[in-house]
Protein backbone atom coordinates (compact mmCIF):
# COMPACT_ATOMS: atom_id res chain seq x y z
CA UNK A 1 0.00 0.00 0.00
CA UNK A 2 2.87 2.64 1.10
CA UNK A 3 4.40 1.96 -2.53
CA UNK A 4 1.27 2.27 -4.60
CA UNK A 5 0.61 5.59 -2.55
CA UNK A 6 3.69 6.98 -4.29
CA UNK A 7 2.51 6.13 -7.79
CA UNK A 8 -0.17 9.10 -9.98
CA UNK A 9 -3.20 7.31 -8.80
CA UNK A 10 -1.61 7.24 -4.81
CA UNK A 11 -0.78 10.78 -5.13
CA UNK A 12 -4.79 11.60 -6.65
CA UNK A 13 -6.22 9.47 -3.90
CA UNK A 14 -3.95 11.24 -1.23
CA UNK A 15 -4.85 14.47 -1.85
CA UNK A 16 -8.55 13.50 -2.29
CA UNK A 17 -8.79 12.33 0.95
CA UNK A 18 -6.64 14.52 3.22
CA UNK A 19 -8.66 17.20 1.67
CA UNK A 20 -11.83 15.66 2.73
CA UNK A 21 -10.57 14.44 6.42
CA UNK A 22 -9.52 18.14 6.89
CA UNK A 23 -13.31 19.37 6.81
CA UNK A 24 -14.73 16.33 8.07
CA UNK A 25 -12.34 15.87 11.60
CA UNK A 26 -11.74 19.92 12.05
CA UNK A 27 -15.22 20.09 14.00
CA UNK A 28 -15.21 16.84 16.12
CA UNK A 29 -14.88 17.67 20.02
CA UNK A 30 -13.09 15.85 22.40
CA UNK A 31 -9.98 15.19 24.23
CA UNK A 32 -8.30 11.89 22.59
CA UNK A 33 -8.08 11.02 19.08
CA UNK A 34 -6.59 8.22 17.24
CA UNK A 35 -5.83 7.59 13.61
CA UNK A 36 -5.39 3.63 12.99
CA UNK A 37 -3.36 3.17 9.90
CA UNK A 38 -1.64 4.63 7.02
CA UNK A 39 0.55 6.92 8.76
CA UNK A 40 1.26 8.36 5.18
CA UNK A 41 -1.79 10.49 5.29
CA UNK A 42 -2.01 13.15 8.19
CA UNK A 43 -5.76 12.35 9.19
CA UNK A 44 -5.62 14.36 12.48
CA UNK A 45 -3.55 17.11 11.20
CA UNK A 46 -6.82 20.12 11.14
CA UNK A 47 -8.36 18.37 14.78
CA UNK A 48 -8.19 20.60 17.71
CA UNK A 49 -7.90 17.79 20.22
CA UNK A 50 -4.97 18.09 22.86
CA UNK A 51 -4.19 14.31 22.87
CA UNK A 52 -3.97 12.75 18.95
CA UNK A 53 -2.27 9.74 18.38
CA UNK A 54 -1.29 7.51 14.68
CA UNK A 55 -1.31 3.70 15.72
CA UNK A 56 0.34 1.75 13.64
CA UNK A 57 1.23 -2.46 12.97
CA UNK A 58 5.15 -1.79 13.13
CA UNK A 59 7.29 1.05 14.09
CA UNK A 60 7.55 4.34 11.23
CA UNK A 61 8.69 7.65 10.72
CA UNK A 62 7.32 9.43 7.88
CA UNK A 63 9.60 11.81 5.26
CA UNK A 64 6.37 13.28 3.74
CA UNK A 65 5.48 17.05 4.93
CA UNK A 66 2.32 16.62 6.05
CA UNK A 67 2.18 13.12 7.40
CA UNK A 68 2.38 11.99 11.18
CA UNK A 69 5.09 9.73 12.65
CA UNK A 70 3.89 6.46 14.83
CA UNK A 71 3.28 7.20 18.53
CA UNK A 72 1.62 4.00 19.25
CA UNK A 73 2.92 0.45 18.25
CA UNK A 74 -0.87 -1.76 18.30
CA UNK A 75 -2.67 -4.50 16.18
CA UNK A 76 -5.75 -2.99 14.86
CA UNK A 77 -8.03 -5.84 16.60
CA UNK A 78 -6.59 -5.45 20.03
CA UNK A 79 -6.62 -1.81 21.22
CA UNK A 80 -4.28 -0.82 24.35
CA UNK A 81 -7.18 1.61 25.01
CA UNK A 82 -10.29 0.83 27.64
CA UNK A 83 -13.48 1.05 27.07
CA UNK A 84 -15.24 4.43 25.90
CA UNK A 85 -12.04 6.41 26.43
CA UNK A 86 -11.50 7.86 22.73
CA UNK A 87 -13.56 10.71 21.30
CA UNK A 88 -12.58 10.33 17.50
CA UNK A 89 -11.32 7.36 15.99
CA UNK A 90 -10.26 7.35 12.08
CA UNK A 91 -9.62 3.93 9.78
CA UNK A 92 -8.16 4.81 6.51
CA UNK A 93 -8.14 1.81 4.61
CA UNK A 94 -7.38 0.14 7.93
CA UNK A 95 -10.67 -2.40 7.46
CA UNK A 96 -9.21 -3.81 3.97
CA UNK A 97 -5.79 -4.10 5.62
CA UNK A 98 -6.98 -6.09 8.43
CA UNK A 99 -6.83 -9.91 8.67
CA UNK A 100 -10.69 -9.82 10.79
CA UNK A 101 -11.99 -6.36 9.43
CA UNK A 102 -15.10 -7.08 11.63
CA UNK A 103 -12.93 -7.25 14.70
CA UNK A 104 -10.92 -4.23 13.64
CA UNK A 105 -14.18 -2.45 13.44
CA UNK A 106 -15.79 -4.11 16.58
CA UNK A 107 -12.49 -2.92 18.43
CA UNK A 108 -12.58 0.43 16.88
CA UNK A 109 -16.15 1.12 18.16
CA UNK A 110 -15.56 -0.56 21.79
CA UNK A 111 -12.88 2.19 22.52
CA UNK A 112 -15.22 4.85 21.44
CA UNK A 113 -17.26 7.40 23.85
CA UNK A 114 -21.06 7.29 23.30
CA UNK A 115 -21.96 10.06 20.43
CA UNK A 116 -17.93 9.79 19.34
CA UNK A 117 -17.06 9.03 15.80
CA UNK A 118 -15.57 6.73 13.49
CA UNK A 119 -14.49 7.22 10.25
CA UNK A 120 -13.58 4.89 7.49
CA UNK A 121 -11.85 5.33 4.36
CA UNK A 122 -12.23 2.66 1.61
CA UNK A 123 -11.68 1.28 -1.72
CA UNK A 124 -15.42 0.68 -3.66
CA UNK A 125 -15.76 -2.40 -5.26
CA UNK A 126 -18.44 -1.29 -7.53
CA UNK A 127 -16.23 1.62 -9.51
CA UNK A 128 -14.19 1.52 -12.06
CA UNK A 129 -11.46 0.88 -10.96
CA UNK A 130 -12.62 -2.68 -9.49
CA UNK A 131 -12.57 -3.42 -13.06
CA UNK A 132 -9.11 -2.39 -13.67
CA UNK A 133 -6.90 -4.21 -11.13
CA UNK A 134 -3.68 -3.76 -12.59
CA UNK A 135 -1.00 -1.44 -10.81
CA UNK A 136 -3.51 -1.15 -7.68
CA UNK A 137 -2.84 -2.84 -4.21
CA UNK A 138 -2.97 -6.40 -4.00
CA UNK A 139 -3.12 -6.97 -0.51
CA UNK A 140 -6.74 -5.02 -0.40
CA UNK A 141 -9.52 -6.40 0.36
CA UNK A 142 -12.25 -4.24 -1.23
CA UNK A 143 -15.41 -4.14 1.21
CA UNK A 144 -19.00 -2.70 0.08
CA UNK A 145 -19.96 0.62 1.93
CA UNK A 146 -23.03 -1.47 2.53
CA UNK A 147 -21.19 -4.27 4.17
CA UNK A 148 -19.60 -1.77 6.35
CA UNK A 149 -22.68 0.02 7.41
CA UNK A 150 -24.16 -3.24 8.30
CA UNK A 151 -21.59 -3.97 10.24
CA UNK A 152 -22.02 -0.46 12.13
CA UNK A 153 -25.47 -0.90 12.64
CA UNK A 154 -24.64 -4.14 14.03
CA UNK A 155 -22.25 -2.28 16.18
CA UNK A 156 -25.55 0.72 17.50
CA UNK A 157 -23.36 3.02 15.14
CA UNK A 158 -25.69 5.40 13.33
CA UNK A 159 -24.61 6.83 9.92
CA UNK A 160 -23.73 10.41 10.05
CA UNK A 161 -22.14 10.92 6.43
CA UNK A 162 -20.90 8.72 3.59
CA UNK A 163 -18.86 10.64 0.42
CA UNK A 164 -17.53 9.41 -2.88
CA UNK A 165 -15.26 10.44 -4.81
CA UNK A 166 -12.15 9.13 -7.58
CA UNK A 167 -14.33 9.07 -10.89
CA UNK A 168 -11.45 8.84 -13.68
CA UNK A 169 -9.68 5.48 -14.35
CA UNK A 170 -6.52 4.58 -11.83
CA UNK A 171 -4.05 6.58 -15.15
CA UNK A 172 -0.38 5.60 -14.21
CA UNK A 173 0.48 8.42 -16.49
CA UNK A 174 0.25 12.01 -15.15
CA UNK A 175 -1.14 13.41 -18.32
CA UNK A 176 -3.96 10.76 -18.44
CA UNK A 177 -5.17 11.99 -15.10
CA UNK A 178 -5.33 15.38 -15.62
CA UNK A 179 -6.78 14.92 -19.51
CA UNK A 180 -9.60 13.26 -17.24
CA UNK A 181 -10.41 15.41 -15.04
CA UNK A 182 -13.69 16.46 -16.26
CA UNK A 183 -14.95 13.00 -15.04
CA UNK A 184 -14.43 13.63 -11.31
CA UNK A 185 -17.68 16.52 -11.82
CA UNK A 186 -19.73 14.75 -14.19
CA UNK A 187 -19.54 11.12 -11.87
CA UNK A 188 -20.21 13.19 -8.72
CA UNK A 189 -23.33 14.44 -10.40
CA UNK A 190 -24.30 11.53 -12.70
CA UNK A 191 -22.90 8.25 -10.82
CA UNK A 192 -22.02 9.00 -7.13
CA UNK A 193 -22.30 5.87 -5.77
CA UNK A 194 -19.79 4.79 -8.19
CA UNK A 195 -16.68 6.64 -7.09
CA UNK A 196 -13.45 4.81 -6.43
CA UNK A 197 -13.21 5.76 -2.87
CA UNK A 198 -15.49 6.09 -0.42
CA UNK A 199 -15.40 7.94 3.70
CA UNK A 200 -17.86 6.83 5.79
CA UNK A 201 -18.17 8.62 9.27
CA UNK A 202 -20.59 7.35 12.08
CA UNK A 203 -21.68 8.03 15.39
CA UNK A 204 -21.71 5.68 18.39
CA UNK A 205 -25.11 5.71 20.22
CA UNK A 206 -25.67 4.42 23.51
CA UNK A 207 -29.34 3.36 24.09
CA UNK A 208 -30.31 4.52 27.44
CA UNK A 209 -32.57 2.83 30.98
CA UNK A 210 -36.40 4.53 30.96
CA UNK A 211 -37.85 4.89 33.93
CA UNK A 212 -41.31 3.48 33.94
CA UNK A 213 -41.83 3.12 37.76
CA UNK A 214 -43.67 0.78 39.85
CA UNK A 215 -46.47 -1.36 38.24
CA UNK A 216 -49.92 -0.16 39.48
CA UNK A 217 -53.22 -1.46 39.37
CA UNK A 218 -56.16 0.56 38.52
CA UNK A 219 -58.62 0.63 41.54
CA UNK A 220 -62.13 0.18 40.72
CA UNK A 221 -64.15 2.66 42.86
CA UNK A 222 -68.65 2.65 43.19
CA UNK A 223 -69.98 5.64 42.75
CA UNK A 224 -72.67 6.07 45.23
CA UNK A 225 -76.19 7.47 43.94
CA UNK A 226 -79.65 8.83 45.37
CA UNK A 227 -81.73 6.36 47.33
CA UNK A 228 -84.52 4.61 45.38
CA UNK A 229 -87.47 3.49 46.73
CA UNK A 230 -88.49 0.51 46.28
CA UNK A 231 -92.48 -0.69 46.22
CA UNK A 232 -94.38 -3.64 47.47
CA UNK A 233 -96.06 -5.18 49.68
CA UNK A 234 -95.59 -4.09 53.74
CA UNK A 235 -96.05 -7.06 56.07
CA UNK A 236 -98.75 -6.11 58.85
CA UNK A 237 -98.23 -5.73 62.21
CA UNK A 238 -100.95 -6.78 64.63
CA UNK A 239 -102.83 -4.61 67.17
CA UNK A 240 -101.91 -6.49 70.51
CA UNK A 241 -99.49 -8.89 69.92
CA UNK A 242 -98.85 -11.89 71.75
CA UNK A 243 -96.84 -11.94 75.28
Amino acid sequence: MGDWLETPPGHHLMAWEQGLLDEIVVDVFGYHALQLGLPELAALRSNRMPHRWVGHTEPWVSTAANAQTVSLQCLPEVLPFPAESLDLVVLPHTLELSDDPHQCLAEAVRVLRPEGRVVICGFNPASLWRWRREGLPTAVEWLHPRRVRDWLRLLSCELAAQHHGLYRPPFHTPGWLVRSAWMESWGARWWPPFGAVYMIVAVKRVRGMRWVGLARTARQTTSSGRAVPVLGRVPRVPDNPAP
